[in-house]
């Protein structure tokens, strides 16, 4: 497929820079990150701020403006943003009255959200989340936090917006959002998959006559394929689907949306709308109002989601509130309210004069541009019984490259059951390790070096796998006695304490398919043979890892997109579980010369 972009590696950064040069009387971009800022937000109310990975537009940064959110984290194509974005996106518009987040449920976002609201909260500032999950395919009702957000998100932001501009406490407004939220009910369906920038293969394959039910937003397979069917026939399954789940009683109003994944039309949408509302109309229902758009995409993805929004009074008042951004508005519009003011327009200029020079990409580097470090001496030749900083510096640049290198297969790996974009997330957050290791030449002490590498993908991979991968060099290197050089056992050690902090952030456990099931054992064999070696110890670590591999196919995934699928992911490889054999592998590698 033929995207019209430039660079894969550059897709988001150009994306943002054309956005803001589109509606620069409404938006500025973020100085520093991947965030969009309204230039029309009052600055006596608590701060709202959305977000998740981009590949949805106007989702998430089209959902910035006048009675809307204050600020949208944004990260890479699919991938929720790294946590620094979210923190950063969120001290930009903070007035002192607290900031609310609203989001997606999925993993990689409730990690990576949580950890930017520590920030926040170390910096004294009151925060409050809610994350939406309106997808009733995803999970059952006795489930409902581990459903997924989908189209959803557009009624609790404009909710969520509306409370925070009314000037509600921060504990008001999340009690009105998640109302909303709780209020709200989503189902899809997937005719054609998405495609990711730069990559050679859809997210997933549908034969002409198949269709995906109950797909995520981020175009992750749904929970069961079917036979193609008229638009009649998917319409009266989903909104069965929805009542069943909803309990909706006759004289009771909602609100409706239908929308589109990218592709398909708003004719098409329309015929899906003429069935529910006869359908509504049969069950006594009041539709208070209805919406057709592509507010959620998933890429060029063809299909469409409905959902339903029950009010109450107090709802419906916050719904009525006006709002307005190029791609979404409701309420009365005063003519001219939206034209930047003198002010306005002086912040304009200056921003560009200070951007003026800068690298509009925000740091991006592509394949070519991360290349092999400049070592001021050379690895010692033969087995390495022991790592110095240096050693340990040149083992993390060799694993950095490897990564980088298997980009495709992890992204074909993950395609299987995922959205595709671990492999993108893992190249990206090593090249940023990169960058920072090459500048730590003459580093003395060994875990400094670990530390340096792990935090570097922390701040810029986004996804669950910034922080789970962040933390496997981070977590277990941070508050260590600096050394220059590390044993065998001292390596065990780090790593059983990265393995900790892992699960207690992820909470996943062997079994659960995930990256764990490669770690874990991985762990066990290091601290059973550390002291026959630094290479005996990293082989049987490796062989560990491997097979840790092979037991994910035989699991269903407890966590992130592949849950939803059960059953279904059985026979396929977990893809962070892969990239942890990869990396135990790399260090063999190297140690052995």
């Amino acid at each position: 497929m033929r995207k019209i972009i430039n660079d894969a590696d550059h897709v988001v950064p150009e994306m943002m820079e054309g956005f803001v040069g589109a509606y620069g009387r409404y938006f500025r971009k973020h100085p520093e990150v991947n965030a969009i800022l309204s230039r029309q937000r009052r600055k006596d109310k608590v701060a709202l701020v959305i977000g998740g990975g981009s590949g949805h537009e106007p989702m998430f940064g089209g959902f910035v403006g006048k009675g809307l959110a204050d600020a949208a984290a944004c990260g890479n194509i699919f991938a929720s943003p790294d946590p620094n974005t979210i923190y950063e996106a969120a001290k930009a518009v903070d007035n002192g009255n607290g900031v609310l987040f609203v989001y997606g449920c999925y993993a990689g976002d409730n990690l990576n959200f949580d950890m930017g609201e520590e920030f926040l909260r170390d910096d004294g500032i009151r925060t409050a989340h809610v994350r939406v999950q309106d997808d009733v395919a995803s999970a059952p009702k006795e489930r409902m936090e581990d459903r997924r957000g989908i189209a959803g998100d557009v009624f609790v932001v404009k909710i969520a917006g509306a409370a925070c501009d009314a000037g509600l406490s921060l504990e008001e407004a999340t009690r009105v959002t998640e109302k909303a939220r709780d209020n709200t009910r989503t189902v899809g369906v997937a005719t054609a998959p998405a495609q990711l920038p730069g990559v050679d293969k859809p997210i997933f394959e549908l034969g002409e006559d198949e269709i995906e039910y109950g797909m995520g937003l981020h175009g992750e397979r749904g929970v069961l394929r079917t036979c193609w069917q008229p638009a009649d026939v998917l319409a009266e399954k989903m909104y069965a689907q929805i009542m069943e789940d909803m309990d909706l009683q006759a004289g009771d109003e909602i609100c409706v949306l239908v929308n589109g994944l990218g592709s398909t039309t708003i004719t098409e949408l329309a015929i899906v709308y003429r069935k529910i509302n006869e359908l509504l109309e049969k069950d006594g229902i009041r539709v208070y109002d209805a919406d057709l758009n592509n507010y959620c995409t998933s890429q060029e993805m063809g299909g469409f989601s409905v959902t339903f929004f029950q009010l109450d009074e107090e709802l419906k008042s916050y719904y009525d509130s006006p709002c307005y951004c190029p791609y979404y508005a409701k309420g009365e519009l005063t003519d001219g309210s939206y034209r930047p003011d003198e002010e306005q327009e002086t912040v304009k200029k200056a921003e560009n004069e200070e951007a003026a020079g800068e690298d509009k990409r925000d740091g991006d580097v592509s394949d070519g541009e991360a290349g092999a470090a400049v070592e001021p001496d050379i690895r010692q030749k033969g087995v390495l019984n022991e790592l110095s900083a240096q050693d340990a510096r040149r083992m993390l640049l060799y694993i950095a490259d490897k990564i980088i290198e298997k980009k495709p297969y992890l992204t074909e790996i993950d395609s299987a059951i995922g959205d595709g974009d671990h492999g993108i997330g893992m190249a990206g957050g090593m090249k940023k390790a990169k960058e920072k290791l090459e500048q730590m030449a003459g580093e003395e002490n060994a875990y400094a070096v670990f530390e340096a590498a792990g935090k570097a993908m922390l701040m810029s991979m986004g996804g669950a796998s910034g922080v789970i991968f962040g933390s496997l060099y981070l977590a277990g290197a941070k508050g260590m006695e600096p050394k220059p050089v590390i044993t065998a056992k001292d390596l065990a050690r780090m790593e059983q304490k990265s393995l900790l902090a892992i699960q207690e952030r992820g909470k996943a456990e062997v079994g659960d398919k995930t990256m764990v099931d490669a770690l874990a054992p991985a762990v066990d064999a290091m601290k059973a043979s550390c002291n026959e070696g630094l290479l005996p110890m990293l082989r049987a670590a490796e062989a560990a890892a491997l097979q840790g591999v092979e037991d994910t196919k035989k699991y269903v995934a407890k966590f992130g997109r592949a849950k939803s699928l059960m059953e279904r992911a059985v026979g396929y490889q977990d893809a962070g579980a892969t990239s942890v054999w990869l990396i135990f592998q790399g260090m063999r590698e190297y140690v052995e010369g």
